[in-house]
């Protein structure tokens, strides 16, 4: 496990909030906790692995509320929402809004220990693909003028002379800057320069 794997616990009951802590560092995590929504809203940042682990009543800022705000901050923790009634309605309130999990109190310590489990390596994932996005658009961004030119219409289909045609240069250019930018962009195939200009929303 990642040491650095954090789960923020969100409970307006000490008692609550204590023994879940308890029992969330006993199964390796950091854990930090929170008496309310709004406190944990000042202070998050998601700079490392982790999950919000959040009742759904509360006063001052519900569950469903905070998971509004997360989003709109652009802080995208995956939730699991707890609650003292089994209220499927609302279950599936959570759920539609994005929640990972909905659990009802009190629960099993194999269920919270999945759902936690399940949410952080949703946070892992998310990380990693937008840190493979940010190292698509890194790479794209070394491209000259010339090269996303002729990468976007090969991309788009066009074989090399036509290519040519459209951009008035020889097809020996356009070989060239099909090469280097294929290189750039570690393609291994056009069918793959192809995913990576349709994944940027390159236009023609």
């Amino acid at each position: 496990m990642d040491a650095k794997e954090r789960i923020y616990v969100i409970d307006d009951d000490d008692a609550v909030r204590d023994s879940l802590t308890v029992q969330l560092e006993a199964a390796g995590y950091e854990v930090t906790g929170f008496a309310s929504a709004v406190g944990f809203l000042e202070v998050a940042q998601s700079t490392s692995p982790g999950c919000v682990l959040s009742d759904v009543q509360m006063p001052d800022m519900d569950g469903m509320e905070l998971q509004k705000r997360l989003s709109d901050m652009q802080l995208h923790f995956p939730v699991v929402i707890m609650t003292g009634h089994a209220d499927v309605a609302l279950a599936v309130r959570a759920m539609k809004a994005g929640a990972v999990d909905f659990l009802t109190k009190p629960m099993r310590d194999q269920d919270l220990l999945d759902a936690v489990t399940a949410a952080i390596q949703i946070d892992k994932e998310r990380r990693q693909e937008a840190g493979q996005i940010a190292q698509l658009r890194e790479r794209y961004a070394s491209l000259t003028s010339r090269e996303r030119q002729v990468a976007t219409l090969v991309a788009s289909g066009l074989m090399n002379k036509q290519v040519a045609n459209e951009l008035s240069i020889s097809e020996v250019t356009v070989k060239t800057h099909r090469a280097r930018a294929m290189r750039k962009l570690s393609a291994k195939s056009v069918a793959m320069l192809a995913r990576m200009v349709d994944f940027l929303n390159i236009q023609r």
